[in-house]
């Protein structure tokens, strides 16, 4: 049984790992290859985009692939409706695994929006020392903002780019010590994020509640209709178990 996951996330590692210790199957990790030193996962690896629903659909029948898992970061969009319309046109059952979102608690201030563009309109009445965690994708969003910006991302970013913005490069999993750190040390007053959800990066919302700072969530785009879902790797393995 041939099984194609689209990766890139803690959660496709991890389901990898764990499919790739059967004998029975084979399997292939997609990665988009916008990381210039990914993690690679278990098994077989290949990186770059398909071409397209129809670029992808050709390559599932060339690869005589049985089941796709769709376990890239709840933001990848364009890949998710690619799968979707590939997997639909070839017939191959198709799941989608995405962590859970974050829910705020008590003490935060979280401020939703729709996309990164309503980040960049509501921040001037939020503050003026912005730290972005949206990654170095978009950042041409806040480009003609007169804030001062902190971006991180694990690759630097290209133009467009604010004027007033400083690099941090890091990966996670981050730390609550080293997340109150970077808000102290650059005198952040109000914080950016996408609801990728997951614990890895939760902890910079630990530290913006602890300090009692405006937050900025940009909401997850709505995924393809149909595609059943699940929350967890176990859930995952399960669903192919039923196949």
């Amino acid at each position: 049984m041939h099984i194609l996951i689209l990766g890139g996330t803690t959660e496709a590692r991890e389901l990898a790992a764990a499919l790739a210790a059967d004998p029975a199957l084979r399997v292939t990790s997609s990665l988009a290859g916008r990381v210039a030193q990914p993690r690679l996962p278990a098994g077989e690896v290949r990186i770059g985009g398909f071409g397209g629903p129809a670029g992808l659909a050709a390559w599932l029948r060339a690869e005589h692939v049985d089941a796709v898992i769709d376990a890239t970061h709840p933001f990848a969009g364009v890949i998710s409706r690619n799968a979707a319309e590939a997997t639909a046109e070839v017939h191959t059952p198709l799941l989608a695994l995405r962590r859970p979102g974050w829910v705020p608690g008590p003490g935060d201030r979280w401020h939703p929006v729709g996309s990164l563009a309503e980040a960049a309109e509501l921040l001037p009445s939020l503050g003026h020392r912005v730290f972005l965690t949206t990654g170095r994708q978009g950042l041409g969003a806040f480009a003609g903002s007169p804030l001062h910006f902190l971006s991180r991302s694990v690759d630097a970013p290209e133009p467009p780019l604010p004027a007033a913005l400083e690099v941090l490069l890091d990966r996670g999993p981050f730390t609550l010590d080293g997340e109150r750190r970077v808000l102290r040390e650059h005198r952040i007053d109000v914080l950016v994020t996408k609801d990728s959800g997951g614990a890895a990066t939760a902890p910079k919302l630990t530290a913006a509640r602890e300090l009692s700072l405006p937050v900025v969530i940009v909401g997850r785009p709505v995924p393809p209709p149909g595609v059943p879902t699940v929350p967890d790797v176990p859930s995952a393995l399960a669903w192919l178990a039923g196949l």
